[in-house]
């Protein structure tokens, strides 16, 4: 009768070890869901800015240069971008869009919404410098030394470059290279 006590106890001992592991295992299953919703969470947070940054870009649809004959030599003293949204792209605020433009002699860099720069509509459903549909256009008017606060201190004369990179906020870029025709005679307006 000794025999069947002992193996009584060896049964309850190997439920209490049962039990045991199946809450460990319980506990070890709930970190892991939690860890596992915590990774899904950034994950989806990192995917949605790496998107934002490679799709939220600008797409420049021309480039144009004001002549003003009245200095020696003949010079682009402004030059307009008109802009849209690239395909895939969330809306854009262009207020908060930064420049740079690399000339021969001067590299500047800025805000859109700077004195210097002047952003018109030109076909919209709004007026608040906010890309949200592809069929949006904008102006965007570069001031070269028209103002006491110009952005390269000179004009652009004829065979010079420009390069210009637009940086939406998420910080997707475009770069566009600009060149000045060699001859500005005779000219009011160039393509640039």
């Amino acid at each position: 009768m000794n025999i069947d006590n002992d193996r009584g106890q060896v049964g309850i001992g190997t439920l209490i070890v049962f039990i045991a592991m199946v809450l460990v295992a319980a506990i070890a299953a709930g970190v892991l869901i939690n860890t596992a919703g915590l990774l899904q969470t950034q994950a989806e947070a990192t995917g949605e800015e790496s998107t934002e940054q490679v799709a939220d870009r600008l797409q420049i649809q021309s480039a144009t240069g004001n002549v003003d004959s009245s200095v020696t030599p003949t010079e682009i003293n402004y030059f307009n971008l008109t802009v849209t949204k690239s395909p895939g792209a969330g809306d854009i605020q262009l207020n908060e869009t930064s420049y740079q433009i690399v000339t021969d002699g001067a590299v500047e860099t800025g805000i859109l919404n700077s004195s210097e720069v002047t952003i018109a509509n030109v076909t919209s459903a709004t007026n608040d410098n906010v890309i949200t549909e592809r069929s949006d256009r904008y102006n965007i008017k570069f001031d070269l030394n028209q103002s006491s606060t110009n952005i390269t201190g000179q004009g652009l004369v004829g065979g010079e470059s420009v390069s210009v990179t637009l940086t939406t906020a998420p910080g997707a870029s475009t770069v566009t290279e600009l060149r000045v025709p060699d001859s500005l005679v005779s000219r009011s307006a160039v393509s640039l």
